[in-house]
């Protein structure tokens, strides 16, 4: 098999969406194909790359209906103004849908099916928000048979599947209290907003300029949703969201986001031969189901299935980046892997920055990539759970 590398990564800041207040969105002028769209040139041009030299474009997207529908992946490309003959699929794995890219594009190169693969996430939770609007707006629907008598009668996407009540029975089953997940909410706050004092977060944005709702053009390039001064006061007045008496609150959940992600694959012996430097080697991947209700478990089973794979035991990972869809499912990854929790999220995560579903794939791995360059580290692992019940890992080695 080739031996597969990322050699260049690049994103959209991502903004805090609103869908009952769309002008507040930074983005709110502009559709998810746009700053995708934007992106890929810029990445292009930095990897001295033409688009036609691209084997495969690949779209990942939790909601690919409405304004979100890509005919396939294609009018992605077309917006780019990418060669005509550079083929495009669309990939939904919902919350996994643009680390879900990356695995496709990981597979077509490792067995010589393709050289260079562009994957690509977006999501506009403003202009196409996820809930109830949608299947009432008839462009989504639920077969009606997972309603009637069969094996997940209880499977009520309004109920049981409904993502913060799965986070709210994890953290009854993981005996995870409110405290301990504010606290990791804060840290996530106070994590990022060192990164952006640093510089690092400017390192993988590329700015954007977008129409305000007053008509100003401005040049979006930091993540809208942090809260630098946030502490756990602030957190601790917040009323749980999904049950009476629950645990889960806006603080301590990832808030509704716009935001679109790109990377670069391509094979090492044709980076070498371009003389372009990696930024890591894709070492293994892991993908697996679990039970609905328990949706915030999905990286467990994703994770071990990742690391048996690549040959490796979780004490061998020097960096992880786990998707904090909620606070819970990080600390229950920390837990059920033992996990030094200084090695977890170290620039912060999806409560402080945001989680566009089907772009954040791209920034967890992007990210990593980035942080195991920085800090020397060898292996990393980005994993992230899944709407509907599932898990999705990446894993990463920085090269020598």
């Amino acid at each position: 098999m080739e031996e597969v590398v990322i050699t260049g990564y690049l994103r959209s800041a991502q903004s805090r969406s609103r869908p009952a207040i769309p002008e507040r969105d930074g983005f709110y002028q502009l559709r998810a194909d746009d700053l995708l769209a934007r992106l890929i040139p810029a990445l292009l041009r930095r990897s001295c790359v033409n688009s036609g030299e691209i084997d495969d474009l690949i779209i990942g997207s939790a909601l690919g209906v409405s304004e979100q529908w890509t005919f396939g992946g294609r009018t992605i490309g077309m917006l780019a103004d990418m060669d005509a003959r550079v083929p495009a699929r669309f990939i939904d794995q919902q919350c996994g849908s643009g680390m879900a890219a990356i695995q496709v594009g990981f597979m077509e190169i490792a067995t010589g099916f393709a050289d260079m693969v562009l994957a690509c996430g977006m999501e506009h939770m403003t202009r196409v928000p996820m809930g109830p609007s949608l299947f009432e707006s008839g462009v989504m629907s639920v077969n009606p048979s997972l309603y009637e008598d069969c094996a997940y009668t209880k499977w009520d996407m309004a109920t049981t599947m409904n993502m913060g009540l799965t986070a709210e029975k994890l953290a009854n089953e993981a005996g995870i209290g409110r405290e301990e997940m504010d606290l990791w909410a804060v840290r996530s706050h106070q994590r990022a907003a060192i990164a952006v004092q640093s510089g690092f977060m400017a390192g993988e944005i590329l700015p954007i300029q977008a129409e305000q709702s007053d008509g100003r053009l401005v040049s979006v390039e930091k993540d809208q949703a942090l809260r630098p001064k946030i502490d756990l006061r602030a957190t601790a007045g917040l009323k749980s969201i999904f049950k009476d008496k629950g645990t889960i609150t806006a603080g301590n959940a990832s808030p509704l986001s716009a935001g679109a992600g790109a990377m670069l694959l391509m094979s090492k012996k044709t980076a070498i031969r371009r003389g372009l430097k990696p930024l890591a080697s894709i070492r293994s991947i892991g993908f697996a189901g679990v039970d609905p209700t328990l949706m915030g478990k999905g990286p467990l089973p994703a994770t071990r299935m990742a690391l048996e794979k690549a040959g490796l035991a979780a004490k061998d990972i020097d960096f992880w980046e786990i998707n904090e869809a909620f606070s819970v499912v990080v600390l229950n990854c920390i837990k059920e892997f033992e996990i030094d929790p200084e090695r977890v999220n170290i620039h912060g995560g999806g409560i402080a920055l945001g989680h566009p579903l089907g772009a954040t794939g791209i920034r967890l791995v992007g990210t990593l990539a980035r942080i195991l360059d920085g800090q020397k580290g060898r292996f990393g692992c980005a994993t992230a759970c899944i709407g509907g019940g599932q898990g999705i890992s990446v894993i990463l080695e920085r090269p020598e």
